[in-house]
């Protein structure tokens, strides 16, 4: 059997990676400065703040690495695979993009490190002005070192890049332990003081502390730079959580020790020079170690950073998140068993160039430090999500605490603040732009995420248990939440269209299709086709109901099961939807024979009679009110309300004919109006009209002239007119488009 973890890497590469990523270009060029600006109290202060974010998200990163295989491209698989691809591909080249700039970053910084030699050979020899002007530009040494890293990588790949990262490692040791045993005549005269700085010894005015914890929180943002190795280990699972959280805390504790040997070795007025390297002042051997340490620190992140950009730019590729076919296969192919990402290494190489040109990598740098945020509390957030949803295949060997996680997602998007407003909201837009430009070109990519849908779950189940032991208080308003059945789901659809309309703002609605028969492997298997079928109806129509079926022997032992059903939101079911076509009622007996057995259990009741014609314009909605059905005109009156609130109805107008004997008139009129304008409802007194109730012409003859042209008649009924007449008195009215039957199990109050 072959062995596929041949030429893989095991933890030493992610701790390497990682510590001398943190133990970078910052502490060379700038803590003394942050000593220097704040004291040794202040900046112990910014490490410790700096590390409420970098150590939970180690945290989380160790956690979600020892329950998922952590396959290439590290931080960005692990979020796209917990947000989903479309949230997860935002954030991964919002990360890819940070990583590629730090190149910049970091070999800008290696040039710093020449500024010594630099400085030497212009005192020593009489250059031409043109010739001197050429050395003291940093891309001259940045653009060259560049170019052998891009070399470096092309040609040998990560295995060479990994041995370059021991050597390097080992330099950087040697010159922090010169400057560890390094002694100052400052030392010797001075005794310490925690809180001595620039504004304590001199007249300057000292930076704001947030304002040096911008300078110097980058430096503390290295410790996930391990996790980008993952498709070159062994065993990531175990490589990534052990690496990253040595190295986290051995940067803690290093940066700890140095800012007390900067603040015991020179005065804060020195510290916070930036024109000189301070630390090659109080090291041994500093003229020569500390630039060599300062070159071997930022060309070794340079290196981790060159080596996992490629790779999450290679990972985003590969789940074909760019608009084009061709730049994804070209961008995802590898070289070798390894499968290096050459391409995608020259577009990083391409993009860290043209920042070295441009040379205005200070500002870039806060534009990194936000998206290095982003990512953080990404993985913060997606520890917490994954507590929360308590999904059992969420079992990680190592455990962090939701609390924790929670913490460092919250310190993440505070920070960003506190750090550059500006910047921040900056990365924020950015994101924002590029989620937008991800789910359009991959729009069949938007599934809900799996965390996602534990934690609505979690929330869906904690809320209802919560408002079934709540104490039931009395209601006077009346909500609907509906539920509708029908066996002729795919060739009627107005039920279907009904519920959606009633549901979709003040209300809950469930939509059952009934398959006639008993239940079995063919039968269920038949349900569940025809359920997924609806989903796609119901996502096109972009209605929000609930979708699901029933298999059942009978209309009404399926009934009997629907009625039982729990509502949706925590709240009961009330309004039971009924349907069948006027010109082919072939399920009209089942619905009046079972109208006793839904009253029995309270429910009001809505019977849709269906036309060719349908619901016309959905211009026009004619509730009409008798005195045989005045305890069902207010649900009729709600319902009409309800349904003119979809976009759908959004043109239509209510009218409202009453039919009272002549004598009552006058009055019914009166508390009609009366009861519109205390309830507010968009129904104008013109379109109030009354007729009198006359022996010799019947209520079906006025609604047939009256309403032929309507969109949607609005019809009470009685249980006991039904039960006498039976189902002719669904069928006397005419074809005059489709009518409501609606039957109240209580009047409702529309005034509050």
């Amino acid at each position: 059997m072959p062995n596929f973890n041949a030429g893989k890497f095991g933890t030493a590469p992610v701790f390497f990676t990682a510590i001398s990523t943190i133990l970078g270009a910052i502490l060379f060029l700038r803590f003394g400065f942050a000593v220097g600006q704040l004291g040794f109290l202040s900046t112990l202060a910014i490490i410790l703040i700096g590390h409420a974010v970098t150590i939970p998200t180690a945290m989380a990163i160790a956690e979600i690495a020892t329950n998922q295989k952590v396959e290439g491209g590290g931080e960005y698989f692990i979020i796209s695979r917990s947000f989903g691809l479309v949230i997860g591909s935002t954030i991964g080249i919002a990360l890819y993009l940070s990583q590629a700039i730090s190149v910049a970053f970091y070999v800008m910084a290696f040039a710093e490190a020449f500024t010594p030699l630099i400085n030497w050979i212009s005192d020593k020899y009489d250059l031409h002005p043109a010739l001197a002007a050429i050395i003291e530009l940093k891309q001259t040494i940045s653009i060259p070192a560049l170019l052998l890293l891009t070399y470096i990588m092309l040609t040998k790949g990560a295995n060479l890049g990994v041995k370059m990262l021991y050597v390097v490692v080992a330099i950087l040791a040697i010159s922090l332990i010169a400057f560890f045993i390094g002694q100052t005549e400052y030392a010797d005269i001075n005794a310490f003081d925690p809180v001595r700085s620039l504004a304590t010894t001199s007249d300057y005015t000292s930076l704001s502390f947030f304002a040096v914890f911008a300078i110097i929180f980058p430096a503390f943002t290295g410790m996930t730079a391990g996790v980008g190795l993952s498709g070159d280990l062994k065993d990531p699972g175990k490589s990534i959580p052990l690496g990253t959280m040595t190295a986290t805390v051995c940067g803690m504790i290093i940066y700890g020790l140095i800012a007390y040997k900067f603040a015991i070795s020179a005065a804060p007025l020195e510290l916070a020079d930036t024109s000189k390297l301070i630390m090659q002042d109080i090291a041994l051997y500093g003229w020569i170690l500390i630039p060599l340490g300062l070159a071997a620190a930022t060309i070794s992140s340079a290196l981790g950073s060159i080596m996992v950009a490629p790779r999450t730019l290679q990972a985003i590729a590969k789940d074909r998140i760019f608009p084009s076919l061709f730049i994804n296969h070209w961008l995802s192919r590898g070289k070798g068993p390894n499968l290096e990402p050459i391409n995608a290494s020259i577009i990083t190489v391409m993009l860290a160039a043209v920042f070295i040109l441009m040379g205005a990598i200070d500002s870039v740098a806060k534009i990194i430090s936000m998206f290095f945020m982003v990512t953080y509390g990404s993985l913060c957030l997606i520890s917490f999500l994954n507590h929360f949803a308590a999904d059992p295949s969420y079992r990680p060997r190592f455990k962090s605490r939701w609390y924790i996680s929670l913490f460092g997602a919250l310190a993440c998007l505070g920070l960003m603040f506190f750090m550059s407003p500006t910047s921040a909201l900056v990365a924020l837009v950015a994101i924002i732009g590029l989620y937008t430009f991800n789910s359009y070109y991959n729009r069949d990519k938007q599934s809900l995420a799996v965390i996602f849908q534990g934690v609505i779950f979690q929330f869906s189940r904690t809320l209802q248990v919560f408002l079934q032991k709540a104490k039931k208080e009395t209601i006077s308003t009346w909500r609907p939440s509906a539920v509708a059945i029908s066996e002729h789901s795919f060739l009627r659809l107005s039920a279907f269209d009904l519920l959606a309309w009633i549901s979709r703002k003040y209300g809950f609605g469930t939509y059952i299709h009934v398959l006639k028969g008993y239940l079995s492997k063919e039968t269920n298997v038949q349900a569940q086709q025809c359920k997924n079928r609806l989903i796609q109806m119901s996502e096109d129509k972009g209605s929000n109901i609930f979708i699901d079926t029933v298999v059942s022997p009978s209309y009404t032992s399926t009934i009997a099961q629907v009625v039982q059903l729990p509502g949706i939101a925590g709240t009961e079911n009330n309004l039971f939807i009924f349907e069948f076509s006027f010109q082919n009622p072939t399920n009209l007996s089942d619905i009046v024979d079972n109208l006793k057995l839904i009253k029995s259990v309270n429910f009001d009741v809505v019977v849709l009679r269906t036309s060719i014609r349908g619901f016309g314009l959905n211009k026009h909605i004619h509730v009409w009110i008798s005195s045989q059905d005045y305890d069902n005109a207010n649900l009729m009156i709600l319902l009409a309300y309800i349904i003119i609130g979809h976009p759908d109805w959004k043109h239509a107008e209510i009218k409202i004919f009453t039919i009272f004997p002549e004598q009552k008139i006058d009055e019914e009129k009166e508390r009609l109006t009366q009861l519109i304008e205390a309830g507010q409802l968009p129904i104008s007194t013109k379109n109030i009209t009354t007729i009198p109730q006359q022996l010799e012409v019947s209520i079906d003859t006025i609604i047939e002239k009256n309403s032929q042209d309507a969109d949607l008649c609005i019809i009470g009924f009685r249980e006991e007119t039904v039960k006498h007449d039976g189902a002719e008195f669904f069928q006397r009215i005419g074809d005059i488009g489709n009518i409501m039957f609606v039957n109240a199990a209580a009047q409702k109050n529309i005034v509050k």
